[in-house]
């Protein structure tokens, strides 16, 4: 990792990992600082680059586990649910990172201006995967992160490295797995058009058929192509939503457990207790009290 980008991130998150993530002027930009580790956390991924420019994590995606640390960069392609934690950070070398969201428009615009595009990889695709993080990818982050000591310069430069940023990626070793994420004809999109419905309606009862439906494919091969992309299955992901939601309401003080339970789709109040003590370790109220601890100065 250049000891540029490392000077970068820690200048700008000069605030403390209290402050982190930092949102940034340049649209899609985010950086991340944790001065220590970090238990397991759970957030909604969306399609972007993920780079560690110092320290070490790791995310699960349904029951698939990636590593990743410095050097490294997460790519993920579709929007999903993920379970994350550092696992390496201190005071004096504190976790830093860098996220940038794609820009789809941009990303399909760059591919069809390609004389050889890549071919979608086989199978489903790959909805999520860690690449070396160097070259002329490196150098496009780099530049994207500097544009915050020039901000009168990102309306013009940032769409030019974001279109750097999706050639080298669709030309890059991963090509194939990064290149559904702009094919409209492919069944990936057809999957994330699916995967869009079913989070605007993760509260309502929604069968895989009618998700199938709208991805114009039998519900055998939406439900193989989802979980291939997804590493869980539908209901998997709604269930994540759906407890991920819970958790903010109950957070923000905007509802109680039993209130939340039915807010997101649950008519049962003790099964919501129980799936919800499955998936963050312990009770609604006590997860909620530990959170609202360590948020107290």
């Amino acid at each position: 990792m250049s000891d540029a980008l490392l000077d970068l991130v820690r200048r700008h998150t000069r605030a403390g990992a209290a402050a982190s993530p930092f949102v940034t002027p340049v649209a899609g930009l985010t950086l991340l600082r944790s001065d220590h580790e970090k238990l397991a956390s759970h957030a909604i991924f969306k399609p972007a680059l993920c780079v560690v420019a110092q320290g070490a994590k790791w995310t699960t995606f349904g029951g698939r586990r990636v590593d990743y640390r410095a050097g490294d960069a997460l790519v993920v392609s579709v929007e999903m649910p993920a379970f994350s934690r550092i696992v390496e950070a201190s005071p004096t070398e504190p976790f830093l990172g860098v996220v940038i969201e794609f820009d789809v428009t941009a990303m399909r615009d760059v591919l069809n201006a390609l004389d050889d595009p890549p071919q979608p990889a086989d199978g489903a695709g790959r909805g999520v995967f860690v690449t070396g993080f160097d070259g002329p990818l490196a150098d496009c982050v780099l530049r994207m992160v500097r544009l915050l000591d020039t901000p009168h310069a990102i309306p013009v430069l940032a769409p030019m490295i974001m279109r750097e940023l999706c050639y080298w990626l669709l030309t890059g070793p991963h090509g194939g797995d990064v290149v559904a994420l702009a094919l409209a004809g492919s069944h990936v999109p057809r999957v994330v058009s699916a995967i869009h419905a079913l989070r605007d309606r993760f509260a309502q009862t929604i069968r895989v058929e009618d998700l199938a439906t709208i991805a114009q494919m039998s519900p055998s091969a939406f439900h193989r192509q989802f979980k291939a992309l997804t590493s869980m299955t539908p209901m998997q992901y709604q269930k994540q939503l759906r407890l991920l939601e819970a958790r903010h309401l109950m957070v923000t003080g905007a509802a109680n457990a039993e209130t939340a339970a039915f807010q997101v789709g649950y008519e049962s109040p003790s099964q919501f207790s129980r799936e919800y003590a499955r998936m963050f370790g312990s009770s609604p109220r006590r997860d909620i009290a530990a959170l609202r601890a360590a948020a107290t100065p």
